[in-house]
């Protein structure tokens, strides 16, 4: 049963890989034709009071934990999160893993940005923004580098357990934190839902792509040895 898993995990992998991709390019397609308009407009509005552009539905502790929950996404904090464990993978001696996580988000990183520069959609400007912003909008930056920094922490902290309840535990969470800083991003006012989503899909995406190369390049040095 654990040998049909393992099996059958690379070609769920490389599924969900071409969904996000699938998924990145469909939005995008309809962002570029301006076919989302109505939906992003009208969920953006959904998380304002009404009448009241300015406030934010729910009371004033929402949001202030949305912008706290908000900076969980962001690149100061995500790099810190990404030093500090390659580094305790670096002082355990487990460098594989260590240069796996650094080139994955790395990259990531590199052509999430990338992406915001080809696309060059502007920021909302049908609410007010409850907190700072400078870069383009689509992708959503905070909600693709959520999902390749805390999916592919997920994989590398996986690997490490045996126990499903614990792996279990860590993607769920890893999930959780990338749906709920997308959502704070749609909440405050500094996305349209689409960037949202097409940000989740890349990072998802992102990270399904570096585990089946790292996979495949596992398997290929496993190879000549287990033959």
């Amino acid at each position: 049963m654990r040998d049909m898993r393992l099996a059958t995990l690379p070609v769920a992998v490389a599924a969900l890989f071409g969904f996000g991709v699938f998924a990145f390019l469909q939005i995008a397609e309809e962002v570029s034709e301006a076919e989302l308009g109505q939906f992003d407009r009208w969920l953006l509005l959904a998380f304002r009071t009404p009448g009241d552009m300015a406030d934010p539905i729910g009371p004033p502790w929402l949001e202030e934990f949305m912008i706290e929950l908000t900076a969980l996404g962001g690149y100061p904090l995500l790099t810190l999160i990404v030093l500090a464990v390659a580094g305790f993978l670096v002082v355990s001696e487990r460098y594989g893993p260590a240069l796996y996580t650094i080139l994955s988000i790395v990259l990531g990183t590199s052509l999430s940005h990338g992406l915001k520069l080809l696309y060059d959609r502007p920021r909302p400007d049908l609410v007010e923004q409850l907190v700072s912003v400078q870069t383009p909008s689509f992708p959503s930056g905070h909600a693709s580098m959520s999902a390749v920094v805390y999916l592919t922490l997920a994989t590398v902290i996986i690997r490490f357990v045996d126990s499903m309840a614990v792996r279990a535990y860590v993607l769920v969470v890893a999930l959780l934190l990338t749906l709920g800083i997308g959502v704070s991003r749609v909440y405050l006012g500094v996305h349209w839902p689409s960037d949202v989503a097409a940000g989740w899909a890349f990072g998802v995406s992102w990270a399904c792509l570096a585990w089946l190369v790292v996979t495949g390049l596992r398997a290929w040095r496993q190879g000549p040895s287990g033959s």
